[in-house]
């Protein structure tokens, strides 16, 4: 019996080398996971709308319908929230916060991804998702976690509202 591939939406910043680095790390895990079809990842990053000059109104309007058509779209999503890592901040990207409510509004499973497993949790963000992988060497599960099933992943992170 072969297993349900999974398609995924990868929200996440993507403006810095060490944002890059880590969308490049959960790609690989991603592409390793039996239940993800690994073509079919949309990566936002790949899909800027380059017909358009970056940030005029057409090229905004062009990349906001596509991300949230894609979102809406995938099976899940998997958003990576560490956005100022390496300058020591654990705020996340608001984009990627938008993408993870739209996603959840719509009923696709939201599996958050932290890279640093300092600081807090908001509470929109701790009962909204399915799974919850948390520091460096939790992360490499992803490549093992059955998106087929998506079982709840908590974390005891301290939860602010």
């Amino acid at each position: 019996m072969a297993t349900h591939q999974n398609s995924v939406y990868l929200a996440s910043p993507f403006f810095s080398d060490g944002q890059k680095d880590r969308i490049a790390t959960v790609v690989s895990l991603l592409k390793q996971n039996p239940t993800i079809d690994s073509d079919r990842i949309f990566i936002p990053q790949d899909h800027q709308f380059e017909q358009e000059p970056f940030g005029s109104f057409k090229w905004q309007d062009a990349v906001f319908a596509s991300d949230m058509r894609q979102v809406r779209k995938a099976d899940v999503v998997v958003a990576i929230l560490d956005y100022q890592l390496e300058e020591g901040l654990t705020e996340p990207d608001s984009g990627t916060i938008f993408e993870f409510g739209a996603a959840y509004q719509d009923n696709v499973p939201v599996i958050m991804v932290q890279f640093g497993n300092n600081g807090q949790l908001n509470l929109m963000l701790a009962r909204s998702y399915t799974a919850f992988f948390n520091g460096k060497d939790d992360v490499t599960d992803i490549k093992n976690y059955d998106f087929n099933n998506l079982e709840t992943r908590y974390t005891d992170k301290k939860v602010t509202s």
